[in-house]
């Protein structure tokens, strides 16, 4: 891709706001203000890769105007015939920068960075659906581990026979959401269920949301719009269970938005974890309000927020994934489950950057 002038002239007023960012990060003043030192810090760090492309570009664009130079001015076939071939590698090189800067360039997801709150839920095929849920949620776990991510249990209802009805939980680390976000839809299962006697196949599906947490500058509640319920735990605990109400229901009333905790033993980290959630639940109502306007950009990000969407078939008879909205089968279902996710996911980032790319073309 050429780089124009225009372009040049852009990156330039980067650069320079580049340096003065990182110049105000050593101001004590500004060291002092940790807000103000995390924005910058912030802006600072997603400035950092299209200077380091424009400056790269910058020293291929004057190695290739001195080779030129050079072939104008050698009269050696040989030396000529070197130049020239060296003139073609720094061409291509140039064509890779403006390409690379244009990607570094695209409008970035404000919560690429977040930690997680990832819900699981039963749909369609009762028993098995229920239990296909608790597999994907070791799915994450798996996916988690390998990424070096903390997964935290918010809210754990599982079903007699050990399946889902209900899973919240939270992941934190570096990038969890820019991965993870892809997940949100339905997922559909096609196996032979345990309890088959037949050995039909069964097609069941569950439901994933992927919300990211939402931090205090983003969303603010006011107490008065928030019920606040305590009861006892259910589930494993013995008889701590019986005798303390630490389990929490928050309702946000203008919403009717409600999220229960009852993993941990202290009201206290219950009532933490439960207002986590739901302003991260509140963000993403709000949110997707405001982007029913703009139903194409939804589609542009190959449906990363539509829960209704089927996303994703498991099938396994055939020991294969196949995501929807890339059109991606791959054969190695038994690695998926896992964990080893990375091939799928990064296809689906490949896939939203080239929408992104031919929208700004466009």
């Amino acid at each position: 891709m050429k780089v124009t002038e225009g372009m040049i002239q852009k990156l330039e007023k980067i650069k320079t706001r580049y340096e003065d960012v990182g110049e105000m990060l050593s101001d004590p003043a500004v060291i002092s203000n940790q807000k103000q030192f995390k924005e910058l810090s912030k802006e600072h760090s997603d400035l950092s890769p299209i200077v380091e492309i424009f400056e790269r570009y910058k020293k291929h664009k004057q190695e290739f105007d001195d080779c030129e130079e050079m072939i104008s001015l050698e009269t050696n076939p040989d030396m000529k015939a070197m130049f020239k071939q060296e003139l073609d590698e720094l061409r291509e090189a140039i064509e890779q920068d403006g390409q690379d800067i244009k990607i570094a360039m695209l409008p970035k997801d404000p919560n690429e960075n977040n930690n997680v709150i990832m819900e699981i839920r039963a749909g369609a095929g009762g028993d098995e659906a229920a239990l296909f849920g608790t597999e994907l949620m070791k799915m994450y776990r798996h996916y988690a581990d390998l990424n070096h991510w903390k997964v935290e249990e918010v809210n754990m209802n599982y079903t007699e026979l050990g399946g889902a009805k209900e899973l919240v939980f939270m992941i934190t680390g570096s990038g969890v959401y820019g991965k993870l976000k892809f997940e949100s839809g339905v997922h559909r299962v096609q196996r032979v269920p345990e309890t088959e006697s037949q050995g039909r196949v069964h097609t069941s599906t569950v439901t994933v949301a992927v919300l990211p947490e939402a931090e205090d500058v983003e969303v603010v509640l006011n107490e008065n719009d928030i019920k606040v319920d305590t009861y006892r735990s259910g589930g494993a605990g013995g008889q701590h269970v019986n005798k303390t109400e630490s389990a929490i229901r928050m309702t946000h009333l203008p919403t009717g938005i409600v999220v229960e905790c009852q993993d941990e033993r202290s009201q206290i980290k219950n009532r933490e974890k439960a207002m986590k959630v739901l302003k991260s639940r509140v963000y993403d109502y709000y949110q997707s309000q405001a982007e029913k306007e703009y139903a194409e950009n939804r589609k542009m990000q190959v449906g990363t927020g539509d829960r209704s969407e089927r996303i994703r078939t498991y099938n396994f008879p055939q020991g294969r994934v196949t995501d929807h909205r890339i059109g991606l089968t791959l054969y190695s279902l038994d690695k998926f489950m896992l964990g080893d996710m990375d091939e799928m996911i990064s296809a689906l980032q490949i896939a939203v950057q080239n929408k992104l790319l031919e929208n700004v073309e466009d």
